[in-house]
This record gives C-alpha cells, sequence and structure tokens, in this order.
C-alpha cells in the first residue's frame, strides 16, 4: 500500500531531520575546515530529506482517500521545518545562502548536485527495500521451517504414541505366552501325572489278572486233579 511506503519514508525524513536540526548550533560554534565540513554535510542531507518529502509527495498521490488529508497535513509540516532549518543555516553561516533554493511551496528545492543526491538517496532505498524483502525473505523461511519442526514434532508423537500402543500390544502378547507356557507346563505335569496313573494301573491291572489266574488254577487243581 501507498500508506505503507509513506510511513518507511517517514520514518528515513525522520532520522534525516533529527541530524539537520542539530547542525545550525554546530556550524555556529565552529570553524574553518570543521564549519565547511558541517556545511557541506548539512548541504548534502537537505538535499536527501528533500528527495524524500518528493518521494512522500509522489505516494500521496496514490494513497487511499481515508489516508490522504493526514498524510498531505503531514508532508506540508515537514516542508516548513525544513524550510526553518534552511533560514536558520543562512542566518548562522551569513553567505551559505546562495547554495540553497526555497523550500516552501516547491516540490523540486534541490541542490544544484540534485542529481547525484537523487541517486545516493535512491540508491539507499533500493538497499532498504532490498534488506526489507530479505527480511521478509527470512521470516517466511524461520515461518516454514517452524512448521516444518511443528509437523516434524506431530508425527514424532505420533509415532511415540503408535509404538506405545504396540510395546503394549506385545506385552500383554508377552503376558499371554507366558500365561500360555505355565498352562503347558501345568497339562505335561498332568499328562505325567496320568501317565504314571496308567501305569499303575496296568500294573495293578496284571497283578490282578495274575492273581485270578492263580486261584482258578488252584481252583482246577483241587477238583479234578487232587482226590
Amino acid at each position: 500500500m501507498s500508506s505503507e511506503e509513506f510511513e518507511k519514508l517517514h520514518e528515513i525524513y525522520r532520522s534525516l531531520y533529527d541530524e539537520l536540526k542539530l547542525m545550525p548550533e554546530r556550524v555556529l560554534k565552529s570553524h574553518g575546515e570543521e564549519r565547511k565540513r558541517l556545511v557541506r554535510t548539512f548541504d548534502e542531507r537537505q538535499g536527501e530529506a528533500e528527495e524524500v518529502l518528493q518521494g512522500m509527495e509522489d505516494e500521496l498521490r496514490g494513497a487511499p482517500t481515508s489516508h490522504r488529508n493526514a498524510m498531505s497535513t503531514k508532508l506540508r509540516l515537514y516542508r516548513r521545518d525544513l524550510g526553518k532549518l534552511q533560514r536558520d543555516m543562512k542566518n548562522t553561516a551569513p553567505g551559505f545562502g546562495s547554495s540553497f533554493q526555497p523550500v516552501e511551496g516547491s516540490h523540486h528545492g534541490i541542490y544544484a548536485s540534485q542529481n547525484q543526491q537523487s541517486t545516493h538517496l535512491q540508491s539507499q532505498r533500493t538497499l532498504l527495500l532490498q534488506g526489507t524483502e530479505s527480511l521478509n525473505n527470512a521470516s517466511q523461511s524461520i515461518e516454514r521451517s517452524q512448521r516444518i519442526a511443528n509437523e516434524t514434532e506431530h508425527i514424532g508423537t505420533d509415532i511415540i504414541e503408535e509404538l506405545g500402543e504396540q510395546r503394549e500390544q506385545l506385552d500383554r502378547t508377552r503376558n499371554r505366552l507366558v500365561n500360555t507356557g505355565e498352562n503347558l507346563s501345568r497339562s505335561r505335569k498332568i499328562l505325567r501325572a496320568m501317565a504314571r496313573r496308567l501305569v499303575t494301573n496296568k500294573l495293578l491291572l496284571g497283578v490282578i489278572i495274575l492273581m485270578e489266574l492263580a486261584i482258578l488254577g488252584a481252583v482246577i487243581y483241587l477238583k479234578f486233579f487232587r482226590k
């Protein structure tokens, strides 16, 4: 949205203005080369501020109607403040005013070095936009990584739960096998006992048969052969 770009330019302007408003007093306290350096710096920064204001005015044309009045008022105040700083610098550094052009009421109050400054500011804006885009890409990448991490965590949780269920099933199966083994052991003991009783019964039956045969033989002997 244009209003968002306007706010970005507003932040850039505020940074430039905060630097500019300290310079008249610093120029007043300085001398010689230091004063010239500060004047040149003021010249450069004001050119950059003018470019930013021009950019804000361009954004104003495409801004939503609901934001346009507030943005327009803010822009007029910024031009007025910048014009006041220009006059303060003229009063502080006599003879310097020839390097300035009027600010108020002008949309293109740029210095003679406007093209170079415009290129410099455009480069800064491009770098800022590239940095913002890189941050957005990094944020999106982090969000994707977080989503993947969350999905991985959910998958891991599901796997752990499934493994827990499988472990419970294995424990139950193991318990059933243990019980089955115990039942088989008891069954083997019962079968062995039954086998022993069967052998015993067979032996007893054999003894009884032998005793009956002996008795029968004795009865026959006594009845038929002994007189």
